[in-house]
C-alpha cells in the first residue's frame, strides 16, 4: 500500500493504459474522511498483493479526479486494464473494500 499521496498525478491516458488490477485512491492528507479510511484500506490491501495501488492527491483543478467524476474523498476506483469496474466513496468498513478487491481480482483472472 502506498502511504503518501502522489503530488504529481498520472495523465488519464496513462491510467487508461494500465495493465492488470489497480485501485486509484483519490483524497488529501488533511481530509478527515481520508485519514479515517487509511487503516481500513491498509487492512484490505494486505491480502491483495496482486493489486496495484495508486494514491492520488486530489483537489480543485486536478484533471484526473475530474475525469473520473470524483466529488467526495476518499474515492476508491477499481480498474481492470485501465477501465473502471467499480468504485467506493467514503468506505467505512474494511470488509466492503476487501469484497471489491476480490471482485477486481476475479475480473483479472487472479485466484487465491
Amino acid at each position: 500500500m502506498n502511504t503518501e499521496y502522489a503530488v504529481f498525478e498520472p495523465t488519464r491516458a496513462e491510467v487508461d493504459g494500465l495493465a492488470g488490477p489497480t485501485i486509484l485512491e483519490f483524497g488529501t492528507p488533511w481530509c478527515g474522511w481520508c485519514r479515517a479510511a487509511q487503516p481500513l484500506i491498509a487492512k484490505a490491501l494486505l491480502s491483495h498483493s496482486g493489486v496495484h495501488h495508486l494514491k492520488i492527491e486530489d483537489g480543485s483543478g486536478k484533471p484526473l479526479g475530474r475525469s473520473f467524476g470524483v466529488k467526495l474523498w476518499p474515492t476508491l476506483i477499481f480498474l481492470q486494464g485501465g477501465r473502471e469496474v467499480s468504485r467506493l466513496v467514503r468506505p467505512q468498513d474494511a470488509a466492503v473494500i476487501d469484497t471489491a478487491l476480490q471482485a477486481l481480482e476475479t475480473s483479472a483472472g487472479i485466484t487465491r
